[in-house]
């Protein structure tokens, strides 16, 4: 029975009550050791039913073991896998260590969880408890929260257990609920007749120490000699003051233990230093301490493990750690050997080699080289598993195993690299503050140099890390390694938008063929007619950062159909060869071109899933830009409160870490939305601002179009002049349809009246000689139409308000439409707004539309929720809703509804 829970009690059984109606949920419960978490837990379970419950806990032990939470949990239902599409249960069976494979796409991973547990509730509901999560290995964790975190139409919930006050324990993006101390009234009647032999003083003693904690009222007594029941109580026999009630439960529990006799407590303690739950493994490790079967009957009878017969287990995780911290270091140390002897002469020991090793290094207490060699085989193994976090902890402390001061420093930077894949950015800190930079060689010094400025990136600001990597550019000369680190010194000066730290990367820049795009991104404008056939010099054999920096380069420049070349096969590639590290950054790259393009569905897809991922690692620093990306989709199709929430979420941080080219994009989305909705001088506000954060002309070229405009509204013509001028100079240095275009629609605003017509044409012809961007199209012919209309000319007027009328709707582009569309009534043609191609499309939430968008292509529930990390029934459940909102019944109606082709 749960004594003053009543209140959670009631959230966990509505919980349950929606996942029997197919709705899914997750809750993080957290509180500190014996606060009740299991016991509500348990409480679920008992309301979910036989057969409706998979389980798994979090050992501190196994915290290194990359996907052994995972692996308890699924188990059950691993017959299931053979249902899965194939790459996800490639990537489960890999995870598993079923097929030798490696895990190659975490994304796939975290599908194949969330299809699988899908799969598993079947027409009912599914609970999944993950107790102890703090102590849960980092890859299972990570792929159970990215699962939870899209859970939709299940019919699964998942309740997560999280003690507080473990370092790295938290679970972020989940709903969370905190568990406190039980009240008075819950306190006496969960203590009842516990302590009806206690005096009235102890009584009070113990409810004072307890403060509300259930474990520790229920274990404190027990730990009372009789003299101290009676009321002999003192400071030292129950401590008092700053200790938590956490650290007394333990306490309580060590005196239980010392009180056992020798070869029991030897036992608990080769169990404590384990913990696999393996009684059979415990029984073989315990015959070097001269231990038996029949010696863990004393402690079975004080109820501190339960044992069945192949399972050992704590009642507590706290008599676990009573036990292992009460016991002699020498006896620790002696307790982690045999589990190694032990394991290794375990029939099929290969598979426990990881186990093994972990033991062995426990066992250590100085350095070994063998043991640090395995150590290493453990991390290799780890990584290829996609074990990041456990990857690093190894070669972590297979640095600290060997004697070799460069080898040492050459594993923590292995460390600190690994960390930083698994968004670890605290300890990545720590780790290269650790490290020996002198006795590095040159191709390891470029990567110590490029992961500080990672983790600077994340936590401090861009300035800060381009200057990491000039101070080791210098130190390289002309190393084969200058390269990348001198393009990656080249983004994160931009980033910060300091025309005088861009100049200085400039300065470092080596006068060859190579180096000409990192010029012309760094020096003047004129510098990029030197980069002609550039896309030609960067191939897929160029390191990554070079190919996102050439198609940056495109994308500065206006030439998007070979931005979208390169960013479409750095997307790719991250996917197949791995490089989860690299994938926000190429699907950011990737989504910016696509807006450019016109094209909102992939760009907002794109971003969407670039978020998710740089959310997941904790990349803060990507996380702004797409924010800001996606606040730019918002602003185009008039989403007003979306826009103003992410711009404000990107401004918060990148104004506190000095991301200017950030704050820039946001502000321009502010700006766009305000020019689109009619309020020109909030937009000229907007857009002044972001002009102003940014220092070189090419990374404010994008949003001068949209600054001219706004001041030629706002009757500011003379706020135009200056920004219409500069635009002229990009598009002359870039050389690009698109950018001429944009350069004579702002000239025909700003130049003479007697010149605009010309101007408007040339932009006109040059759109259509240029890469297709149907957005910028549009404007120009809106502005246009515009411009006839104020000179009388209504009917030629009409026609080109009409087409940008027709473009704007088929981008849902809201406030484009509505300004086209009064222009059109001002010119004299009567509107039929039912008449407009998305007026269905824009009765549907923004994750219906994507769902119909794909599946009017042909792709199955199973394809489109690997494509969007959605089950394949929160699929269906979006198409059900989204058909009679639609006026249609079948998904073979789609197409023509979207004008598309199957």
């Amino acid at each position: 029975m749960l004594y003053g829970r009543g209140i959670e009690q009631d959230q966990i059984r509505r919980m349950l009550m929606r996942a029997g109606d197919g709705a899914s949920c997750a809750l993080v419960i957290h509180g500190e050791a014996g606060i009740g978490k299991t016991a509500l837990m348990e409480y679920a379970a008992g309301l979910a039913g036989p057969g409706r419950v998979l389980r798994t806990v979090g050992i501190e032990s196994e915290t290194e073991l990359a996907f052994g939470g995972l692996h308890q949990l699924l188990w059950p239902v691993s017959g299931h896998l053979d249902r899965l599409p194939p790459p996800q249960a490639a990537a489960l069976n890999a995870a598993f260590g079923l097929s030798g494979e490696s895990v190659r796409d975490r994304f796939s991973l975290g599908t194949a969880v969330l299809t699988a547990l899908s799969q598993a509730a079947g027409g009912g509901p599914l609970l999944c408890l993950i107790d102890d999560s703090q102590w849960l290995d980092r890859a299972s964790l990570d792929a159970l929260t990215f699962a939870a975190r899209r859970l939709h139409t299940e019919g699964v919930v998942m309740l997560f257990a999280v003690r507080d006050g473990v370092p790295g324990g938290q679970i972020t993006g989940l709903p969370q609920l905190l568990l406190e101390g039980l009240d008075s009234a819950a306190v006496d009647a969960f203590l009842g007749d516990r302590v009806a032999t206690l005096s009235p003083y102890a009584r009070e003693q113990i409810i004072e120490q307890a403060q509300g904690n259930p474990l520790a009222l229920l274990e404190l007594p027990a730990a009372l000699t009789a003299e101290q029941r009676a009321g002999q109580l003192n400071p030292v026999s129950l401590p008092a003051g700053l200790s938590s009630p956490s650290s007394r439960i333990q306490e309580t529990f060590q005196e239980q233990i010392r009180r056992l006799p020798d070869p029991t407590r030897a036992m608990l303690l080769v169990a404590a230093a384990d913990d696999s739950g393996d009684l059979d493994l415990v029984l073989r490790a315990s015959t070097r301490f001269g231990a038996t079967l029949e010696d863990l009957e004393p402690a079975e009878r004080a109820t501190l493990v339960l044992l069945t017969e192949r399972t050992l287990s704590f009642r507590h995780p706290l008599v676990r750690s009573a036990t292992y911290q009460d016991a002699a270091l020498a006896r620790r140390l002696a307790a982690h050997r045999a589990l190694a002897d032990a394991l290794e002469g375990e029939p099929g020991h290969a598979q426990h080699a990881d186990r093994r090793a972990w033991h062995l290094a426990a066992a250590t207490t100085g350095t070994d080289e063998a043991v640090a060699a395995e150590m290493v085989g453990v991390a290799q193994r780890a990584g290829g598993r996609q074990g990041t976090a456990s990857a690093s902890a190894s070669y972590e402390r297979a640095a600290q195993l060997t004697a070799d001061s460069a080898g040492r420093a050459r594993l923590l930077a292995a460390a600190a690299f690994t960390s930083a894949e698994a968004g670890q950015f605290h300890r990545t800190a720590a780790l290269t503050d650790r490290i020996n930079a002198l006795a590095l060689d040159q191709g390891m010094l470029a990567d110590f140099a490029r992961v500080r400025a990672i983790v600077e990136l994340d936590r401090g600001s861009p300035g800060q890390a381009a200057r990491i990597l000039l101070e080791c550019a210098d130190r390289l000369g002309r190393s084969a390694d200058l390269a990348a680190v001198l393009t990656e010194a080249v983004q994160t000066a931009q980033s910060s938008g300091d025309r005088r730290l861009m100049a200085d990367v400039a300065a470092r820049l080596p006068d060859s063929p190579e180096y000409a795009m990192a010029r012309a991104m760094t020096g003047p404008l004129d510098a990029v007619r030197d980069t002609v056939g550039h896309s030609q010099a960067v191939d897929g054999e160029a390191g990554f950062a070079e190919r996102v920096l050439s198609g940056t380069y495109s994308q500065l420049f206006a030439d998007h159909r070979t931005a979208l070349d390169v960013a479409d096969a750095c997307v790719r590639d991250c996917r197949a060869q791995d490089m989860v590290g690299w994938l926000h950054t190429a699907l950011h790259l990737l989504a910016e071109v696509q807006l450019s393009l016109g094209l909102y569905e992939e760009a907002r897809t794109a971003a969407t899933e670039g978020l998710a991922v740089a959310e997941q690692f904790g990349r803060r620093h990507r996380e702004t830009y797409l924010r800001a990306t996606l606040a730019t989709l918002a602003a185009l199709q008039g989403e007003q409160e979306r826009c103003a929430g992410l711009s404000t979420a990107a401004l918060d941080y990148a104004d506190a870490h000095g991301i200017e080219l950030a704050a820039t994009h946001a502000h321009r989305a502010l700006g766009l939305l305000a020019l689109g909705l009619g309020h020109a001088a909030n937009a000229l506000t907007h857009l002044e601002t972001a002009r102003s954060r940014v220092g070189h002309p090419a990374l404010a070229a994008f949003l001068l179009p949209d600054l001219v405009e706004a001041a030629i509204r706002a009757g500011q013509r003379e706020r135009a002049t200056e920004p219409a001028a500069l635009l002229a100079q990009w598009a002359q240095a870039a050389r690009q349809p698109a950018a001429l275009a944009l350069s004579h629609r702002c000239q025909a605003l700003t130049g003479p009246d007697n010149q605009a017509e010309q101007h408007f044409t040339d932009a006109l012809h040059l759109h259509d000689e240029g890469t297709t961007q149907p957005f910028e199209r549009a404007r120009t012919e809106l502005l246009y139409g515009e411009w006839l209309r104020r000179e009388r000319r209504r009917t030629d007027a009409r026609s080109r308000l009409r087409t940008a009328l027709e473009t704007f709707e088929t981008l849902d582009a809201q406030p484009w439409a509505t300004r086209a569309r009064t222009e059109l009534q001002a010119s004299g043609e009567t509107l039929d707004p039912d008449s407009r191609p998305n007026a269905l499309l824009s009765r549907l939430s923004p994750q219906e539309r994507e769902v119909v968008r794909l599946a009017a292509t042909g792709a199955t529930n199973r394809q489109i929720a690997t494509q969007l990390f959605l089950s394949p029934r929160t699929v269906g459940h979006h198409l059900y809703r989204a058909f009679p909102k639609l006026g249609i019944t079948t998904r073979t109606e789609l197409p023509p509804l979207l004008g598309q082709d199957r």
